[in-house]
């Protein structure tokens, strides 16, 4: 890796986040990150359900790093620098929250959303793990549960990239690719995503713009249209406040849903006059005060999160 690297990058508020830093100077058009195929994780066609990609990732996984598996083992540098189990990165999504974290969303769309995919995890870990006797165990020998399938399927929905193959196949195929997506997220990012999961070929970000040595090389996760919503379900973070008008003018029937299970439609009336029902159930000024006041950070996220959407919401109609 002549041209990028792993960096880590200071926060305002403190603390680091890791991310990919450019090792030169570069010019719009120059390939930044290059990957083979071979190097990829590839789980399978896409579809709408990850459960199944990620199973396949929770056994590849358990099997690499407890030793095993000998076949897997070049991709175990790739599976030690996932976000652990548990850990800050998934307990930030909406998947890991408490009963009284989702409901402080006021966000019923959400909360349906979530309770599905939880339920679809579920099921495939009753299907296909939980009297599976050939599923290897945890890390640490403990038997597997629910939570880390869970976690592999957060893993899926956060980190896979979808990805054409061959031109005459119009398939699609869900890959890891190790490295690229070490890449954080930048709504306003030029860099482009480009390449095919196919045999010999090469998975790429090339420049948008130029690129100076030291400089963050960062993506734009959700293509530019994803909402908070969107952003503290998948990703378990809060983007910017573009990101919150979005999640407004969807709930005043302005936009469409662009990307999660209801991707091309319009949110129901009957589903935004409840959601906004329930976003008045406190004013900015209290969701303020809670969230100054609040410790726990799936709270505090929900709050947030309230709290940004009303505040979008005020541009075009009376919240209070």
């Amino acid at each position: 890796l002549k041209r990028a690297a792993l960096a880590y990058f200071s926060l305002p508020g403190g603390g680091s986040l890791r991310g990919v830093v450019a090792m030169k100077d570069m010019k719009k058009g120059d390939v930044i990150i290059r990957i083979p195929y071979e190097l990829a994780i590839n789980l399978g066609r896409e579809g709408e359900d990850p459960t199944a990609p990620g199973y396949t990732l929770l056994e590849q996984y358990c099997k690499t790093l407890s030793g095993q598996s000998t076949t897997d083992i070049n991709q175990l540098p790739y599976f030690n620098m996932l976000p652990e189990f548990r850990g800050t990165d998934c307990m930030g999504s909406t998947d890991f929250f408490s009963e009284e974290a989702l409901c402080a969303l006021q966000a019923p769309l959400v909360v349906e959303e979530t309770l599905k995919r939880r339920n679809r995890a579920l099921q495939r870990f009753d299907s296909s793990i939980a009297s599976n006797d050939d599923f290897p165990k945890w890390i640490d020998g403990t038997d597997i549960t629910e939570e880390h399938l869970r976690w592999a399927v957060w893993l899926i929905t956060s980190r896979v990239l979808t990805v054409e193959g061959d031109a005459e196949e119009n398939r699609s195929y869900r890959l890891l690719i190790p490295f690229l997506d070490m890449c954080n997220h930048n709504r306003a990012s030029p860099h482009v995503l480009t390449g095919r999961a196919v045999p010999g070929g090469e998975l790429k970000v090339v420049a948008g713009a130029p690129i100076s040595a030291g400089e963050q090389i960062d993506i734009c996760y959700g293509g530019g249209v994803a909402g908070n919503d969107r952003f503290l379900q998948d990703y378990g973070f809060l983007d910017s406040d573009v990101a919150y008008g979005i999640v407004a003018q969807q709930l005043l029937g302005k936009k469409k849903i662009m990307e999660g299970a209801s991707a091309g439609r319009s949110i129901a009336l009957g589903d935004r006059e409840a959601t906004l029902e329930k976003l008045r159930e406190t004013t900015t000024q209290q969701d303020s005060s809670l969230w100054e006041t609040e410790s726990d950070p799936a709270l505090k996220s929900a709050i947030e999160f309230r709290l940004g959407v009303k505040r979008a919401l005020s541009k075009f109609i009376i919240m209070e």
